[in-house]
């Protein structure tokens, strides 16, 4: 009989938040100023790493409808980057929060390095529970952000309250594209454990959108342009440079984080979700 997936461990805020704490340096270590997955237009795009994160951001921010006097609502802001590249290419205000302090702080710092303190401004806040009124934001995004969230039908229902009528929610999420073979399981079940994650199934999101209040506007399947490339060059750039992170990190934290086992899954895919809230409701 094949074996069964282990069922998911629910993450836990706090938790999160902690791991974040810790892991920050390695991400910026690895991956840059974005801690996010990036985005190339062609398989043979001589783009790096740090600009195809940028263009995660830019895919996304273009479907806010946004402009300057907006209002964005950052969903897990990481260190800062994608809401002072918002800010800077929209004039928006982008609110960002992080269940992670040093996330915060190293945000806050990166928009006053920027001169946007005074329209992006960064908070430790859970987004199972936002602290901000009703109908406070024209758009809210979620970059690879509510893969962390232990309750997605809760966080877009707290997204919905935040947004105004008319206000679009853009984000990024897991979901599996095919089951995933037994040769592949090993390597997904660690990168969810190990990073406190878990994933979907596309078809979820249809009613998970209208249960929580929102029009279903775009579904698309970014996998090919993001996920293989990117663990490609996080291999390379952790094999590269292992002897200065184990020294930094501890060797048994660069071990964890091992994203050539991921290079070969096809099946663990990479989702963009757009709906809207309603207008007048």
């Amino acid at each position: 009989m094949p074996q069964q997936p282990a069922p998911p461990v629910l993450p836990v805020p706090d938790e999160v938040g902690r791991l974040y704490d810790r892991y920050t340096d390695l991400g910026s270590a690895t991956l840059g100023e974005n801690l996010h997955f990036g985005y190339w237009d062609t398989p043979d795009s001589p783009a790096p790493l740090e600009e195809a994160t940028d263009r995660l951001t830019d895919l996304m921010t273009d479907r806010l409808h946004i402009g300057p006097g907006s209002r964005v609502l950052d969903l897990g802001c990481g260190t800062g980057r994608p809401a002072v590249r918002i800010a800077g290419r929209t004039g928006a205000d982008v609110t960002g929060i992080s269940i992670s302090r040093k996330q915060v702080d190293r945000a806050t710092a990166l928009a006053a390095e920027h001169d946007l303190a005074s329209r992006v401004r960064f908070e430790r806040a859970d987004a199972m529970e936002l602290p901000f009124a009703g109908d406070s934001f024209d758009a809210v995004i979620a970059l690879e952000s509510i893969i962390h969230m232990p309750d997605r039908a809760h966080v877009l229902r707290e997204a919905v309250r935040v947004l105004r009528p008319g206000g679009r929610l853009v984000l990024t999420d897991f979901f599996e594209r095919a089951p995933i073979p037994e040769s592949g399981r090993p390597a997904v079940e660690r990168y969810l454990r190990e990073f406190m994650m878990t994933m979907v199934q596309a078809e979820d999101y249809p009613p998970l959108l209208r249960q929580a209040g929102l029009w279903f506007e775009e579904l698309t399947d970014i996998s090919e342009p993001t996920l293989r490339r990117t663990f490609v060059e996080l291999s390379a750039r952790i094999s590269g440079s292992a002897q200065q992170l184990g020294s930094d990190y501890g060797g048994e934290l660069v071990e964890q984080f091992n994203p050539a086992d991921m290079t070969d899954v096809s099946e663990f895919g990479h989702l963009l979700v757009v709906a809207v809230r309603p207008p007048n409701r």
